[in-house]
């Protein structure tokens, strides 16, 4: 096989060039379990023959809803889209509402679920989709149908003929899944991407990351995100092994039982960890502290190429062998790189991992561009910080006259599932407009400014960017979350969600008293603290930018909340909601 052109080809390639003995692991009963690539593909085909059996025919629906990644994800993937079915995934997090949603909008025949806090959902609304045939779950739970059952069911092999003509029936234009974007506003679209999107993306986005054969990953940002199902797509091209974390909770042991070269992530994880790391060096006493901070110090100067010269380069390799080899060996000691998407990424994150000799390529994409547009590359000075990368290949960027970024190419989605209408609004003369603004400079480095949609103006006419003013302010230890608002009113302001477990440690540290988080957000000492930070936040912003007010809330802003998307963005409006008492005591209302 000289060329993939379909998603299940992958799985065939891998077995042709690298033939792994460890393609997909995951742990079980305390003992990590691994699957051959051939062991891969012969239950894959298993897959298809049961579903066969199950009645399931090309462009049936296939929901999947796993809380973890694992093994048996994959499998059922390729086994639902070699017979031209269709593999739709869906968040575990969200509501039993949307479950009830994505379900009936996509006429799901049958469902896979991870574990009984996805079948309890599940259950308390499949009554209301009438196309749902049947549940399976891959963990064995009573009272439901087990995963092992269809594999049963496909162990006959006579109808494997029937299985290999569908998959010659399947075209790389034709739809391989249905992603429903956990969408800020309103109801979840279904995203329909082709084989051909994500194959052309998967190709494009190998020539960016720097990996061999041998070379071991761990997987945990949700497979049912766009992001890290291509990544798993990737890995399995490039012959990488693929570990999947036993949970985010785990993640620290996992790394460490792993050692993997290369993993994604996401910012917020990032700035966890490294908060983890600062809060470790604070606890530190005499010249390990003073060495510790002077570390870090040096790492948030830091610049790739060696540009800030040799007096720098020294400086910086007595703080990696001193400090920074401590950092690798928290993340297993062999992790080379790390990818970055779904948000923007502080500069500073970017440097100071830089230094430590674990470079975070930082990359732009979105569901509807398969998803990558652009990314760094570590290699031949294609690495530059504040930026999300240069433009990967077959792809075209141009910039609209406002500022907007719109992008043409065999990434961009087939449309939104049964919405001609909005699928109108996004795509214009081939392009997708990205509601994101950015430019590209003289180098080529696309870097973003902002959401098009979540600027602002206030009644004085003059624009807000609030991811930059917000980007800035998660910088201090005492936020950890933040929203600036202000649009129609005369200045901009912040709902402020405090970083609890940093407080009550600067409050003992200081002898100050705080209480519960209901307290803290009412004391004068702790509102005094935030404004210092705030106004340090503000010095490089204009006069009609700074955040004039804020206010404290006293929840953790969380997915379940309905504070956040299952890919940690804002909820802006709901956020508002929430919090319109304390949004109208800050305008005076």
């Amino acid at each position: 096989m000289q060329k993939i052109t379909r998603l299940f080809d992958i799985p065939y390639y891998q077995l042709e060039h690298f033939n792994l003995e460890k393609a997909l692991v995951t742990k079980k009963n305390g003992k990590w379990i691994a699957t051959s690539t051939q062991e891969y593909i012969n239950k894959a085909n298993a897959i298809s023959r049961g579903l066969l059996r199950l009645g399931v025919k090309p462009n049936d629906k296939i929901a999947v809803i796993s809380l973890t990644n694992r093994t048996e994800w994959n499998i059922l993937d390729i086994g639902i889209l070699q017979i031209g079915a269709q593999n739709v995934p869906i968040y575990p997090t969200i509501s039993e509402e949307d479950y009830e949603y994505v379900l009936n909008h996509s006429e799901a025949q049958y469902c896979f679920v991870s574990c009984t806090e996805v079948l309890t959902k599940v259950n308390n609304i499949k009554g209301n989709v009438k196309s749902l045939k049947g549940v399976y779950s891959f963990n064995e739970i009573d009272n439901c149908p087990n995963w092992q059952e269809v594999l049963d069911q496909g162990a006959d092999t006579t109808n494997q003929e029937e299985v290999e003509t569908l998959k010659n029936n399947v075209q790389p234009s034709d739809l391989a899944t249905l992603i429903y974007t956990s969408g800020t506003t309103g109801r979840p679209k279904g995203v329909m991407m082709s084989h051909n999107n994500l194959v052309s993306n998967v190709v494009a986005s190998k020539e960016r990351v720097p990996s061999s054969t041998n070379d071991t990953a761990l997987s945990f940002l949700p497979v049912c995100h766009i992001f890290e199902r291509m990544i798993l797509y990737l890995y399995q091209y490039c012959g990488i092994e693929i570990h999947f974390a036993e949970g985010l909770d785990k993640i620290s042991d996992n790394l460490k039982e792993v050692k993997p070269n290369l993993m994604t992530v996401v910012p917020r994880l990032l700035e966890k960890v490294y908060e983890s790391i600062i809060a470790k060096g604070s606890s530190l006493t005499g010249i390990k502290k003073s060495l510790f901070f002077w570390a870090v110090g040096v790492g948030l100067k830091f610049e790739p190429y060696k540009v800030n010269g040799w007096w720098y380069e020294f400086k910086l390799s007595i703080a990696r062998k001193l400090i920074f080899s401590k950092w690798q060996e928290g993340l297993g000691g062999n992790l080379g790189i790390m990818v970055s998407g779904s948000a923007a990424l502080q500069p500073r994150l970017s440097r100071i991992f830089g230094a430590a000799g674990i470079p975070v390529m930082e990359g732009y994409g979105l569901t509807e561009t398969s998803p990558v547009i652009s990314v760094n590359d570590v290699r031949n000075n294609g690495w530059k910080i504040a930026t999300v990368g240069k433009v990967i290949s077959d792809v075209e960027v141009t910039i609209a006259e406002d500022g907007e970024i719109l992008c043409k190419g065999p990434n961009v989605m087939m449309g939104y599932y049964k919405d001609p209408e909005k699928t109108a609004e996004v795509i214009k003369d081939g392009y997708f407009h990205t509601g994101d603004i950015g430019e590209i400079d003289h180098e080529g480095f696309l870097r973003i400014t902002d959401r098009k949609k979540e600027m602002f103006k206030t009644s004085g006419g003059k624009y807000v960017a609030p991811q930059l003013l917000e980007n800035r302010c998660k910088q201090s230890r005492f936020i950890e979350q933040i929203m600036v608002i202000g649009e129609g009113e005369k200045m901009p302001a912040a709902l402020i969600q405090p970083n609890f477990d940093y407080i009550y440690e600067w409050a003992k540290k200081n002898k100050i008293t705080v209480g519960e988080n209901s307290d803290i957000v009412l004391n004068e000492k702790v509102i005094a603290r935030l404004d210092e930070e705030v106004t340090k936040a503000n010095e490089n912003f204009a006069k009609w930018e700074k955040i004039k007010q804020f206010r404290l809330t006293p929840d953790i802003w969380s997915i379940e909340g309905g504070h956040l998307t299952p890919t940690m963005k804002l909820r802006r409006k709901i956020i508002k909601e929430k919090y319109i008492d304390l949004y109208n005591d800050i305008y005076g209302y």
